[in-house]
């Protein structure tokens, strides 16, 4: 077997990612295990719209470094594709109300970091999440959680679903 060396490999992910997700830009090592694909704001808002998921944020604007948006510049495109499996699966309404922007809190799997996003609660989304995953005990800040078959992490975060998607859902 034929052992590709990275600059191949790097193309080749390269090239799947544009045929995944046109706009897509491939981040990571070929060294990783994984690559992550960034997605950006547009690229977003139009697998979003191409399902009925809606958005809104509270400063009626999409900029990144501006914690009152909701931007999805740098969105991990397995979230943007978690978020349509969401939709799919539920049939619910789902507005989502926080993205990449600046004022989550950090860590590897943050909202900057393009792994999570909030949604608007709804009785249709919070019934789905309650009765469809498994509860898995309360996080440090306190939010009730809910992991999905395929290993996501939805939070109550009272107001709102605070999601960590590590893939897609099953997409």
């Amino acid at each position: 077997m034929k052992t590709l060396k990275a600059p191949k490999l790097r193309s080749a992910l390269t090239a799947l990612a544009l045929v995944v997700a046109p706009g897509a830009v491939v981040m990571g090592t070929a060294g990783e295990a994984a690559a992550v694909t960034k997605i950006s704001h547009a690229t977003a808002t139009s697998m979003f719209s191409q399902v009925g998921i809606t958005w809104s944020s509270s400063g009626g604007c999409s900029n990144r470094n501006v914690s009152t948006c909701t931007s999805f510049d740098q969105l991990n495109l397995a979230t943007a594709q978690g978020a349509q499996t969401l939709k799919r699966a539920t049939g619910c309404a789902l507005n989502i109300t926080g993205g990449t922007e600046t004022g989550h809190a950090s860590g590897t799997y943050s909202h900057w970091n393009g792994y999570k996003l909030d949604y608007g609660k709804n009785t249709c989304v919070t019934n789905y999440i309650k009765n469809t995953f498994t509860y898995i005990g309360v996080r440090g800040d306190g939010a009730q959680q809910w992991q999905s078959g395929s290993g996501n992490v939805y939070a109550d975060e009272g107001n709102h679903w605070d999601v960590t998607y590590y893939n897609c859902g099953g997409c």
